[in-house]
């Protein structure tokens, strides 16, 4: 029941955020999909770019950000049977997501694409602790800051509002 209530809010969570984010989705149809599984989603196939039928990694993780919305996908790459694969941070504009056999649940599937050479993907960071630590810490303060910037345009509106009831209200008055 847990691991069920724990799918059912990663979905809700993974619908969400793609419909939110700039995430390129590709698909055989030019309509929208609309819903997402985050189920799904999870071991997908990663390809690249430059050469679309190797399979270079599958799809560990979804980062989310504060509002909800995908910043990025772990990749895992590079092992064999789990031995010495390395786990890659790809950010949201670095990669597409194509639905393949989306009228069907049972053979819904997911192919993620990257725009980039196994060279660029091994620069990638890789998902870590310290990766995590700073992220979340940089994350945070962008969210400050967008916070403070919106409270301040809130501010100046509300002032030059005021400052123009009151111009109106003295017009009247005269």
């Amino acid at each position: 029941m847990r691991h069920s209530l724990h799918r059912m809010t990663q979905t809700a969570i993974l619908i969400g955020g793609l419909s939110l984010t700039g995430v390129a989705l590709a698909q055989s149809e030019t309509q929208p999909q609309g819903l997402y599984s985050a189920d799904e989603l999870m071991d997908a196939d990663v390809f690249l770019t430059e050469n679309p039928n190797e399979d270079v990694g599958d799809v560990e993780d979804v980062l989310l950000g504060e509002d909800m919305s995908v910043q990025a996908l772990v990749i895992e790459t590079g092992g064999v049977l789990d031995l010495g694969d390395t786990h890659r941070v790809i950010d949201r504009d670095n990669f597409t997501l194509e639905t393949q056999n989306a009228d069907d649940l049972d053979d819904l599937d997911y192919r993620v694409t990257l725009d980039m050479t196994r060279d660029d993907v091994a620069k990638l960071p890789e998902y870590d602790n310290d990766w995590w630590q700073d992220a979340k810490g940089q994350a945070r303060q962008a969210w400050k800051d967008t916070k403070q910037g919106a409270e301040s345009a809130w501010q100046s509106t509300k002032s030059a509002t005021a400052d123009l009831l009151d111009d109106a209200s003295d017009a009247i008055s005269d």
